[in-house]
């Protein structure tokens, strides 16, 4: 029985070899130990087959999609997946990505890897963290909290929206002591906002990240064909409806008449009118690091720049504000170099796989943000479907990192990437 033992982890080891786990070590009871050694995913999935099981949720994350449409229906999925006009903004996204192409560097030393890295004054365990996605309870019951504590047990940074189903203060009950930043919509309200601020700093949120692209929502056909708007039956307005200075602004309590409240929250959702000097009330307000999401010209960037402000998110809301956009891929160098040594510069914006990852690093960003495969996770399977789809990205960005002749994210650069014609 020793020898047979013997040999099965020698086997073990050899499996773990192949697929990249240079950190498995046996413990007692013959259980693996719980490290950050991301491409060990891998490793498990194969392991687990050894017993005739394999993953719930398809590991090419872009199969993810259609499946939770068949499974959702058209609605929510729609209003997840939809984009401004016909699309062209989505597909230039991805096409963006898919234009530059890795050129892998051999002979190097990647047994040994730390995707580790440092963003916004934190110490990360990867360059990721899941995107804002507003409205999360119309795929799945748990909503924002499913998606929190996923995030939260997988160590990367949870981006909680305005427009959530659950209230902010829930969320962050769900989510422990773990990395959690709050994303603010700019309300016309003056005091909502500053209420807003008030309750994500109570509640342990550490960064802000503003979004900036979304003064008025686009045209948008997919959910228009489906005359889906879940705002308008009250589902994404938690925060909103949960807040002391929106109820103070209502002649009845939200449960007296709900119509008025969401007509209420449809009227100070977004103010077009603001312009570059009114984020000096942000400062006032906000203690921690302020990220601009949005940003996509390299004078917007300098000009964030010079307000002072810690982080920009180069994205073009997922292709769903300006049919006809720049693609966020493209833009992003041009903001790296306009302000890469004065904030920090996340991306976002068409992220589907691990190599797109690397390539956003590539292009300057020092980390980036992932939001639709993660709610189709949602969606599909709950929190254990985010952190599928988290589990997938990281194994396949350390792979990818390992295989291009890297070790860390911090020596990646233009230089692996080349791009091909059009």
């Amino acid at each position: 029985m020793t020898d047979l033992m013997t040999d099965l982890m020698t086997d073990l080891r050899l499996l773990a070899s192949i697929v990249g786990c240079s950190a498995f070590s046996p413990t007692r009871g013959g259980t693996l130990p719980r490290a950050r050694h991301w491409a060990a995913f891998q490793f498990e999935i194969y392991l687990n087959g050894m017993n005739g099981t394999v993953p719930r949720l398809p590991t090419d994350l872009t199969r993810l999609e259609e499946l939770a449409e068949h499974r959702l229906g058209p609605g929510p999925v729609g209003y997840v997946a939809g984009s401004a006009g016909n699309g062209s903004t989505a597909r230039a996204n991805r096409a963006a990505l898919e234009r530059r192409r890795i050129v892998p560097r051999m002979l190097r030393d990647v047994h040994e890897r730390d995707l580790s890295v440092e963003v916004l004054g934190r110490a990360l365990p990867a360059p990721l963290a899941l995107a804002p996605v507003g409205v999360l309870s119309i795929m799945h019951p748990d909503a924002e909290s499913a998606a929190a504590r996923a995030a939260a047990a997988q160590g990367v940074p949870y981006v909680l929206s305005s427009a959530s189903s659950t209230p902010m203060e829930q969320v962050a009950e769900a989510m422990g002591d773990a990395e959690r930043w709050f994303q603010l919509y700019w309300p016309k309200d003056i005091e909502v906002a500053r209420s807003f601020l008030n309750r994500a700093a109570a509640a342990g949120f550490t960064a802000l990240v503003v979004t900036l692209d979304t003064p008025l929502m686009a045209w948008r056909p997919r959910d228009l064909d489906q005359a889906y708007l879940p705002f308008l039956h009250g589902v994404g307005t938690a925060n909103y409806f949960s807040d002391p200075a929106f109820q103070a602004a209502l002649a009845k309590p939200v449960h007296e008449d709900p119509n008025a409240a969401v007509l209420h929250f449809v009227g100070m959702f977004a103010d077009p009118a603001k312009t570059w000097p009114d984020l000096a009330f942000l400062r006032e307000n906000w203690d921690g690091p302020i990220v601009l999401k949005g940003v996509l010209h390299p004078d917007d960037a300098r000009l964030a720049a010079d307000a002072g402000i810690d982080g920009v998110v180069v994205s073009n809301h997922g292709g769903r504000q300006v049919a006809g956009s720049v693609a966020a891929a493209d833009a992003l160098p041009r903001v790296a170099e306009a302000v890469g040594d004065r904030l920090t510069v996340l991306f976002d914006s068409g992220i589907r796989t691990g190599d797109d990852i690397f390539k956003a690093l590539a292009l300057g960003a020092r980390a980036a943000l992932v939001g639709r495969p993660y709610v189709y996770g949602l969606g599909l399977d709950g929190q254990a479907g985010v952190e599928h789809v988290i589990r997938c990205l990281l194994a396949e960005l350390d792979l990818t990192l390992a295989l291009s002749g890297h070790a860390t994210p911090a020596t990646v650069g233009r230089a692996d990437l080349r791009e091909e014609s059009v």
